[in-house]
């Protein structure tokens, strides 16, 4: 971000308004400011928004320095004067009868202004603001968002974005939410982006584009990546490893995946080279040693063996080295994933003594970070388990950043702030500077699901998500930032007297999912889907029936548990019947069905309180709320009927037997009011459509709505009644 040492000044005009008696005053702001700074263009824009709703009106000029008469003053001075002040920090104050917003770079004074913009809009006047100094807890907060085009996913569910992601003014939308959330990285993810962005100098058959078409892409990425740069936001593209496009594939006769030829070796290097050249404003490269960098021969893939040595070597003479010959410095990503070394990646980093430090992200509970905020499995390690071995020793010229991804709700609104929270207490470190947030599976774009009605008043899929955003966005920027924000924003948005009982009923809502990943341990992508309650392809922690994507009683029952802390049906049950009491700190599964019935009398309480507001809009929150309400109810009878059922077959109790089938019978009355709530405002859509190796067995996974498995719902109680463990098709 570039920093600036200009002084900034907002200055105090009054005046006697029109239709006011001769003792009122109203005020009339001059804003000072270099109008330059598109950054700070950008924080008092949101301060003009903030004033004009509050009844002033505010002018702008130029004024670099010296102006006597400034009532408030926005300085932003250089970092040795003000070393209290980390970058992208603030401080609000008073002096006498003057209010200070003071920053070290632009970022920063964007930042505080928009704090101050937002407290006015929380009802206090410049005069009452809180006074405060704000350092950014965590210096990486970047969100991931993979694009359709040469997609790492196929099918539907990516392409449908196509038209959306082409569009500047979704990422103007999307970009100006990442700069008020404080979100400071944008991470644009496909196989191979870069012939995308240029015609490769030595390669012009690398991509078949028009010079017509190209420059269109020029222009796209231009403009992407300034408008990024002027909202304080660093732009990155990241690729998978080794991926050429199809046409350079065609032309060079060499294969798309995992070819390590001298040619695609060069090209590579060059592309990187290029690509930085033409690109002012990118700030960052990401590189992937991707699942084509096989380490096994098959039948599709006779290639040589690839050690983690190669892999490294690969990138090294690729990736890094284009870099370096570049005529101006980014940023390196290098992802850590299954097929990665610590060792050998730190050697690479050491020899490539690159200027700035080195993200290295780390996906947390692999594919579902939403799920407990312990770290219990890394992508890293073949075992699935955590690999320390990135952050011990301590690094010298990297550090790690947690990647969050999200494969459990892309349907269903969702936001809990104390998750968030205790997600960053309890896993920052000396070694850890930052998080990505974002999905593989899924695009924030167009917004698919949602029937087209009067109450949708969103563009874009992340619109409807956007306490999703904020939440992690202000969280990451600052762990302590209250409730009260939060809250004020349902508040503004539907012109509520409090927004608290929308967030209590968020905070209690959002814990289904949550509370599902961390007792049904997965892995990648499809192993879990939590608001849908599937599990398409197995993570290898219990049985899979192969019935259907849905997770049956038989499944729940047999499966191991992600977070140490939850106790597994079969170990409860078991314990249980030799008097063994559940150790202190564990939570059995009927523990956790209390927690989850708690947390949905909480969602019906203040949904019942919220439902005579007229806005339809609200009305859609609080039917997604509800959603969540009997999802948590279906799930903790769920974990009732596991625990009764597998007591019946151990040891052959009828009236558990019974109990158990009770239990699913009102889960079979959750479920249809889970799909009566849905299907009155949501489109069946695609879920793993195009993506399936198990034709047959998982069929039921292609498009999803709640609806569509009422009949495995009701099959529990089938296998219930059968009182076999095993289901025969």
């Amino acid at each position: 971000m570039q920093r600036q040492s200009a002084i900034l000044w907002l200055c105090m005009l009054t005046f006697l308004p029109r239709f006011v008696s001769a003792q009122a005053k109203a005020e009339r702001l001059v804003v000072a400011f270099d109008t330059t700074n598109k950054p700070i263009r950008f924080g008092v824009s949101h301060l003009e928004k903030a004033l004009q709703k509050a009844g002033q009106s505010i002018n702008t000029m130029l004024l670099v320095s010296g102006a006597k008469a400034a009532t408030i003053t926005i300085r932003i001075v250089p970092a040795q004067t003000e070393s209290s002040i980390r970058e992208e920090g603030y401080r609000i104050s008073y002096q006498q009868t003057n209010l200070l917003i003071t920053a070290t770079d632009s970022v920063g004074a964007m930042y505080g202004v928009m704090d101050a913009a937002e407290q006015i809009g929380m009802g206090k006047t410049w005069r009452t603001l809180t006074t405060k100094k704000v350092d950014p807890h965590l210096t990486v907060r970047a969100l991931k968002v993979n694009l359709p085009w040469s997609s790492y996913r196929s099918g539907p569910a990516m392409e449908l974005h196509t038209d959306v992601c082409r569009d500047l003014k979704y990422w103007q939308r999307f970009l100006d939410q990442m700069a008020e959330n404080r979100f400071n990285i944008l991470s644009l993810w496909n196989i191979h982006p870069f012939s995308y962005m240029v015609k490769p100098t030595n390669f012009p058959a690398a991509n078949s584009f028009s010079a017509q078409e190209m420059a269109d892409w020029k222009r796209f990425w231009t403009a992407l990546f300034r408008m990024a740069q002027e909202r304080g936001i660093a732009p990155y593209i990241v690729n998978w490893n080794i991926a050429v496009s199809p046409d350079f594939a065609k032309q060079y006769g060499v294969k798309e995946r995992n070819d390590t030829s001298a040619v695609v070796k060069r090209y590579t290097r060059e592309v990187v080279t290029q690509v930085i050249n033409e690109y002012p404003d990118l700030a960052g490269i990401g590189i992937t040693l991707a699942d084509w960098m096989s380490n096994f021969k098959t039948a599709d893939s006779p290639l040589p063996d690839m050690t983690p040595k190669d892999r490294e070597d690969w990138l090294e003479e690729t990736i890094v080295a284009g870099i370096k010959a570049a005529n101006r410095s980014v940023k390196l990503l290098h992802r850590s994933v299954l097929s990665a070394d610590p060792g050998e990646m730190r050697r690479v980093i050491n020899n490539a003594h690159l200027p700035d430090t080195t993200l290295v992200e780390i996906k947390f509970n692999w594919s579902h970070g939403h799920s407990t905020p312990v770290l219990a499995l890394t992508h890293d390690s073949h075992s699935g388990k955590r690999d320390d071995g990135y952050w011990n020793p301590l690094p010298a010229n990297y550090r790690i950043q947690w990647m969050i991804r999200n494969e459990d709700f892309f349907i269903l609104r969702w936001g809990q702030p104390d998750f968030i929270r205790r997600h960053i207490a309890q896993n920052t470190a000396p070694y850890v500077n930052g998080y990505f947030v974002g999905s593989e599976g899924y695009i924030p774009a167009k917004d698919y699901s949602h029937i087209a009605n009067s109450h949708r008043t969103w563009e874009y899929a992340f619109e409807k998500q956007w306490l999703f955003y904020q939440l992690w966005g202000r969280l990451l920027y600052d762990p302590a930032t209250p409730d009260a924000v939060f809250e004020a924003s349902f508040a503004n948005r539907y012109a509520l007297k409090s927004g608290k009982s929308m967030l209590d009923a968020f905070s209690a809502a959002s814990q289904m999912p949550l509370r599902l990943a961390s007792f049904y341990g997965s892995t990648w992508d499809y192993t879990l889907y939590s608001e849908g309650f599937l599990s398409p392809f197995s993570a290898s922690k219990g049985i899979q029936d192969d019935f259907s994507s849905f997770i049956s009683i038989n499944e729940l029952i047999d499966h191991s548990t992600l977070d140490p802390a939850y106790v597994s049906i079969k170990d409860y049950v078991t314990g249980t019947q030799v008097k063994k009491a559940v150790p202190a700190g564990m939570t059995s599964p009927l523990a956790l069905a209390d927690l989850l019935d708690a947390d949905s009398q909480t969602v019906v309480d203040r949904v019942q309180q919220l439902r005579p507001n007229p806005n339809p809009t609200l009305a859609c929150e609080l039917a997604d709320l509800e959603t969540w309400a009997y999802l948590s109810r279906y799930f903790a009878d769920k974990l009732r009927a596991g625990v009764a059922l597998q007591t019946y077959r151990l040891y052959q109790d009828k009236t558990q037997q019974q109990k158990a089938i009770m239990l699913l019978t009102r889960c079979l009355s959750h479920w249809q009011k889970v799909g009566e709530i849905t299907a009155s405002h949501y489109h069946e859509v695609p879920y793993i459509e195009g993506y399936l190796s198990k034709e047959n067995a998982y069929k039921d996974a292609r498009r999803f709505s709640w609806t569509n498995y009422l009949p495995q719902v009701e099959r529990d109680i089938d296998l219930a009644k059968d009182g076999n463990f095993i289901d025969v098709k």
